[in-house]
């Protein structure tokens, strides 16, 4: 199974981009996905999460700014960074709780990591 996550960029400040994480490979089913971000210096936190629901979980600092939504046909996560501010800037990373195929009896869950997109926020 691998993430490959993409949309991160250069914008100024009140900009917006639309992050994209895809899931590939031999899976079963995807659980709880979500955003997370590591600015330098500074230790890995959530962003936002979603589960296969559609529930929803915002970190205070971007609630009413970014909205994560999912396509569990595409197997895809997707977050969407609007009004975004210097401090917005850092590494985001997706993770999604995956069942996957192992073997042809097995199904094994864990939780994979995306490699990270930089979203950069200055004038």
């Amino acid at each position: 199974v691998q993430l490959q996550a993409s949309g991160g960029g250069l914008v100024q400040p009140g900009g917006s981009l639309r992050l994209s994480c895809a899931a590939s490979g031999s899976i079963f089913s995807i659980h709880d996905m979500g955003w997370y971000r590591q600015a330098p210096g500074k230790q890995r936190e959530l962003v936002a999460s979603i589960t296969s629901g559609g529930t929803t979980n915002y970190a205070d600092s971007v609630k009413g700014r970014f909205t994560i939504s999912r396509d569990n046909v595409k197997n895809t996560v997707y977050l969407q960074v609007n009004s975004l501010k210097p401090e917005d800037t850092a590494v985001y990373y997706c993770n999604a709780d995956v069942e996957y195929y192992s073997g042809s009896y097995y199904i094994n869950q864990y939780v994979y990591w995306g490699q990270g997109t930089l979203v950069t926020v200055s004038s």
